[in-house]
């Protein structure tokens, strides 16, 4: 590959050296020149009677190199203000160790952590040791986690946490615009193994049903009761989603390739499978599936019906505003979403897509936020308050380990990388989500 034709960082200019998995690679750990370095060669350019590149795009990396010097110059003013100014009387301070912790420390130019697992993995201490023990000639594994928070200490007894993660109360609606269904819920820490929560298993609330009986009371008069409302206390535990891939010692060197297989595979994957348990788990040995959560609502069109996909929507959104649940979001498979955005009009303009150049627009319907996923069936969608209704509990971030203590890789100069992380799904009420059959229904 003619590394001319490699793109430029959008940011530091910088060319990439390689390209990995369809994504461009840039140099790293020192790799890259400094910032005095690209303000000099810009000026050297600039200075050039006989430079006969681009002048414009010339132009706007100096412009870019200017604007850095000057927030750089910022930073340092700030930063010196900051270490002249008197902390508080028994402020307790940070220790060493605390300041070396990988992927947390900002690295040698000031860019802040994590920046990616697959960044933080290849910058980390463990790795160094790992790789400084390959040249003594010496076997063994690199552990490296990143933490999406922090994780607390528990106290186990025979594998099960002495104190279950007890969720109290109901999940207030929070919208987002996310690019996977994980970021549609809300999103925790759990600090142990078991997850220990409350689902509302309570009837329909619409309509004239008991669940509401506030009303204006005459002095001296007994008040009105509302409900009954029934409570299942569900107990499960967090589950392990992991893989690993084979990686040469050679690739293993490298960091281009080294975070290529990380992000382009290995966390990706993880995120794959995610979506997929979130939506169909099966609550057993799986995660808890919103779609296998007893107590969800369905709106199927009638015998009959005609009603396009773009009209089924609306109809479902409605059923899900009339159990008081206000939908945020729909999942659907790409191509129901694609008969969708393809519906056109008797003069044959699209209904949902005003300009099909606009290709990067968020995707929404109706009001409500689409992601498109296989892990969803076609001919079905999932409509719902994401937020509302359910909870993905994390244990921890992704780990990453690497070893050359496999089977006969040791003798084959390969390594393994591993990636895992542990999460479960609290679909708290279910009554939030409404299950959607496009297909008219049969007598």
């Amino acid at each position: 590959m003619n590394r001319s034709s490699l793109p430029r960082h959008p940011r530091t200019g910088v060319r990439a050296v390689g390209i990995v998995g369809g994504r461009p690679v840039y140099p790293i750990k020192g790799g890259a020149p400094t910032l005095t370095e690209r303000r000099d060669e810009i000026m050297r350019l600039l200075q050039d009677e006989n430079y006969d590149g681009d002048v414009a795009e010339l132009m706007q990396r100096a412009d870019t190199v200017a604007a850095q010097i000057e927030q750089a110059n910022q930073r340092d003013q700030r930063l010196r203000a900051l270490r002249s100014a008197n902390l508080p009387a028994g402020d307790p301070q940070p220790q060493p160790e605390q300041r070396q912790q990988p992927g947390m420390q900002p690295d040698e130019r000031g860019n802040q952590h994590p920046v990616s697992v697959a960044e933080a993995f290849v910058r980390s201490e463990a790795l160094a040791t790992f790789r400084s023990r390959g040249l003594r000639g010496e076997s063994g594994a690199v552990q490296f986690e990143q933490r999406d928070a922090p994780a607390g200490t528990v106290t186990t007894t025979n594998g099960v946490p002495t104190v279950p993660q007890r969720v109290p109360g109901q999940i207030p609606q929070n919208p987002d615009f996310p690019l996977l269904i994980a970021n549609l819920l809300d999103r925790q820490t759990s600090s142990g193994q078991t997850l220990e929560y409350v689902r509302d298993t309570s009837g329909p609330v619409s309509g004239s049903g008991t669940w509401n009986k506030a009303a204006v009371v005459p002095e001296g008069t007994m008040k009105p009761q509302s409900g009954p409302f029934t409570w299942d206390t569900i107990t499960t535990t967090l589950k392990t989603v992991a893989h690993w891939v084979p990686i040469t010692r050679q690739a293993a060197d490298d960091d281009g390739q080294m975070m290529g297989y990380i992000n382009g595979r290995l966390t990706y994957g993880l995120e794959y499978q995610l979506d997929r348990q979130i939506l169909t788990g099966t609550g057993t040995t799986q995660m808890q599936g919103i779609l296998t959560t007893p107590g969800i609502g369905a709106y199927q069109p009638g015998v009959g019906s005609t009603d396009v996909k773009l009209i089924t929507l609306r109809k479902a959104k409605t059923q899900g505003e009339l159990a008081l649940y206000p939908p945020d979001a729909v999942v659907l498979n790409p191509l129901d979403w694609q008969d969708i955005e393809l519906d056109q009009d008797l003069n044959g303009q699209f209904r949902v897509i005003t300009n099909v150049t606009d290709s990067g627009a968020p995707m929404r319907i109706w009001g409500l936020t689409v992601v498109t996923s296989v892990a969803m069936a076609a001919g079905t969608a999932l409509l719902g308050g994401y937020r509302m209704g359910a909870t993905l509990w994390e244990r921890q971030g992704i780990t990453i380990l690497m070893t050359d203590s496999h089977a006969d890789f040791f003798l084959a100069n390969t390594l393994v990388i591993l990636a895992e992380r542990r999460a479960n799904v609290a679909v708290h009420t279910p009554r939030a989500f409404v299950k959607v059959t496009f297909a008219a229904a049969t007598a």
